[in-house]
Parts: C-alpha cells; structure tokens; sequence
C-alpha cells in the first residue's frame, strides 16, 4: 500500500487521515490533524512551514518515506506531543528545544508582546519571566527588548536545564539569568522589575483528572494549578508588588480561571487582553493596582 504514497502531498494526506481515525488530542502547536501532520512531515524533512507550497508534490526518497511514516506510526502509539517526537516548538516563529522536562510552549502572551497594540511597557529594562519552563517567553522577551535583562524562574530543575539550552542556543546567556525558585522565594529581595510575565500552572483538580494522553504526557508540575486552578495565581498577585518598580506591569496567563479570579479579588482592576485564540485567558494590571 505504502508504494503509492510517493509525493509529500501523499504522505500528509496519508497521515491525516490516520490521525483522525486515531482520535488524537490536539493544541501543542496546532489545533487539527492535517496542520499536526504537516508539521511532523516538515521537521523531519528539516523543512520549514514556508517549504510547504514549493515542496508539496515533491517525490520523497525510500529514507525520507520511511522516516515519515514512522514518525506518524509514533504519535499515534504513543500520544505524545508531536513536539516531544521531534524535539522542537515554535512560539510566533521563534523555535526551541523541547523534550518531556518542559510543557511544549503554547502561551498567548507571546502573541500580546508580539503584538502591533500590546499594552505592555514601551521599553522596559529589566524583566521577569516566572515559572519559565523552556524559557521561551524570557527569550521572546529578550529578543523584543535587546537593550534589557531578563531573569526567568522556574522550581523544576529538569526544566531549567532546557531552559539553558534554549538560552545558549539564542546566545541570551549574557541578558537572560535563570533561578531555581519557587516563584518570589529564591529571588533578590532588593531587584525590581519593569514588567513580570508569567505562565504558571492553572489547571483545575477536575481538569487534571480529565486531561487526555497527550497533556498527560507533560510535567505534571507545570499543569497542576491545585483545586481550583489559581493556588499559584494567588501567590503571584499578592506578592508582584515587592518585585515591581512604581510603573511597573504585570502580565500573566491562567487559562479559563478568570471569572473565579474575579470573583476572589473583586475590587482589584484586572484588565483582560483577547489574542487570535483567546478571549478573557490573559490579563495585565499595574504596580499600583495589585495587593500591596
């Protein structure tokens, strides 16, 4: 049967199909099984998303058609993020490393400080990426700001060896500094900082138990946001004052915990930002108007 998948147009079409019939879960990078496809067929042809077009009805050699299937044959055993198979992500075109010590990169904020309208600081000096995993935010952050310094944070110690990885492959090794710190606790007490971005773990105890095999496979330090998905988003608000400067921003990502956030702090001023695919999942609020 496979003789007749000759071109790369046959073998993601191919794999499309047998990524439906298998049920698989999306959202690691992409949201549908043809674009899953494509990006598994691309990276192991060490092409970009830009090759597609020109590529697409390009005839495969025997090894790239059998490398090919068999990276599609392994994602469907196994469920694991297609990012973990070929041990790369890409965050608004960034790419980086990443292999089962870190979540795959999905952050809208990167979306935001990439953005023509962000609301984010002009030019801040001096940032902090919290619960950092693969650093990607940090390194997004030091690529928008060359003239500032970026600290990243991260409890897992598996996480921030990628994390360095990452850092030395965008050699940032000089602007981006890494802690092992449970958010606040392991930083300097005197530092301040311009803008504070973070992604932490926010789902909830019932999302946990309902997460599919491929969101099983991720650290499950990174998901687990306690019983009601903000024990971490709670510790962050009520301790980022200390750590920002007067005008000073926070910016943090919790996912569909938004109304319940609410709910907790009803008289502080959140303010929530809506990207391509989210609405109501990110919000900023300044120095002045967090707990003090």
């Amino acid at each position: 049967m496979f003789h007749t998948l000759t071109t790369l147009c046959d073998l993601i079409r191919y794999g499309t199909t047998e990524f439906q019939k298998a049920n698989l879960s999306y959202g690691h990078g992409t949201d549908n099984a043809f674009d899953e496809a494509c990006f598994l067929a691309l990276e192991t042809l060490q092409l970009s998303a830009e090759h597609l077009e020109a590529f697409w009805q390009a005839k495969l050699t025997e090894e790239e058609h059998a490398k090919i299937l068999e990276i599609f044959q392994t994602r469907i055993r196994t469920r694991k993020p297609a990012s973990y198979l070929v041990n790369k992500a890409y965050i608004q075109g960034f790419p980086f490393y990443v292999d089962e010590r870190v979540i795959v990169p999905r952050s809208f904020i990167a979306e935001i400080l990439c953005g023509d309208d962000s609301p984010v600081i002009e030019s801040p000096t001096r940032i902090l990426d919290l619960c950092t995993g693969s650093a990607c935010l940090a390194i997004v952050a030091a690529q928008i700001w060359p003239k500032s310094t970026v600290d990243a944070a991260d409890l897992s110690k598996e996480a921030l060896a990628v994390a360095q990885r990452n850092i030395e492959d965008y050699g940032l090794s000089n602007r981006v500094k890494l802690f092992k710190s449970d958010l606040f606790t392991a930083l300097p007490k005197s530092t301040k900082y311009d803008l504070i971005i973070t992604n932490p773990p926010y789902v909830d105890k019932e999302g946990m138990t309902t997460l599919t095999p491929e969101f099983r496979a991720e650290p499950a330090l990174a998901l687990d946001g306690g019983p009601d998905g903000l024990t971490l988003v709670k510790k962050i608000i009520e301790n980022a004052s200390s750590f920002l400067t007067e005008d000073g921003m926070l910016l943090c990502e919790l996912g569909r915990c938004g109304p319940d956030l609410v709910s907790a702090y009803p008289d502080t001023a959140f303010s929530w930002l809506e990207t391509e695919n989210s609405t109501d999942e990110v919000f900023f609020i300044s120095q002045k108007d967090l707990p003090q």
